[in-house]
């Protein structure tokens, strides 16, 4: 089991640009039976975390709740509750992990969106993995990828149409 932070990024490493918009990433060609494929890697997955604005952006672009798996949304403030297994939560996130970890039952676990929220998971030494399809299009600014200073080993890289995906073991802070 391990904890993936599986995510789209721009080419100069932003999630989203400065109005939370994914607009440049939604006009991309991927092929979802290509290399890192979002369908195959999210049955590996038994525990999903997200912050607040990937929950309400998910909720605002989609029509039904599409993970299957329990889901810890990180919020400080209130929010609709969709139909599925949904966890509001704040505070720190080793007790979360715990949670997340007994309840996948040897998945693995998915940190779904926010920078943040995945440094708060590096920080506190629970972040394995990540996973990013990196695409051809540079935002200038927005949502960094990962807000950290952290030192990646980079593990296998591959081509989904237009789209360089990597995958990297996650090392110890840099100094």
């Amino acid at each position: 089991m391990s904890t993936i932070y599986y995510t789209a990024t721009s080419l100069d490493g932003f999630l989203a640009d400065e109005n939370d918009s994914l607009d440049w990433l939604l006009s991309q060609d991927i092929d979802d039976e290509g290399p890192y494929n979002i369908p195959s890697f999210v049955t590996s997955v038994g525990a999903v975390a997200m912050g607040a604005t990937t929950y309400e952006w998910i909720l605002t672009h989609h029509d039904t709740w599409e993970y299957e798996q329990p889901t810890w949304v990180f919020a400080h403030r209130e929010l609709p509750l969709a139909d599925g297994d949904i966890r509001f939560v704040s505070g720190a996130v080793d007790p979360v992990h715990a949670a997340m970890t007994t309840a996948a039952a040897g998945k693995d676990l998915w940190i779904v969106g926010g920078g943040d929220l995945v440094g708060q998971f590096a920080d506190a030494g629970l972040l394995d993995e990540v996973i990013a399809a990196i695409a051809p299009v540079t935002l200038g600014s927005g949502r960094p990828l990962l807000p950290r200073r952290r030192n990646l080993n980079l593990v296998d890289v591959a081509r989904n149409r237009n789209f360089v995906c990597a995958r990297w073991k996650v090392g110890p802070p840099l100094p």
